[in-house]
């Protein structure tokens, strides 16, 4: 198994925050097929294989993912590809 956490910091509104992790939320079903659900400000998503978290606070959005056996010989490559949506994403 592998884990993969990636911290981004940002300087938006609680709203905006919202959003951007809504975007990445969007971009990480639709690339991964993964279903996403809000609890609050954390926003879970699984799929076989895979499950995170994305919790929101006010000046930091903290991402954890944890991959299955099969998928984390893709973990490299799915964690750059993340790490560059969060860092687009949250930086607006």
């Amino acid at each position: 198994m592998a884990d993969i956490s990636i911290i981004q910091q940002h300087t938006l509104s609680q709203p905006a925050a919202r959003a951007a992790a809504q975007k990445v939320a969007d971009k990480l079903a639709s690339d991964y097929g993964l279903q996403c659900k809000w609890e609050g400000d954390v926003l879970r998503f699984e799929r076989s294989g895979v499950e995170g978290v994305l919790a929101l606070e006010p000046s930091q959005a903290a991402l954890r993912i944890k991959l299955g056996f099969m998928m984390s010989a893709f973990a490299p490559a799915i964690e750059q590809k993340v790490a560059e949506s969060m860092r687009k994403t949250f930086a607006a």
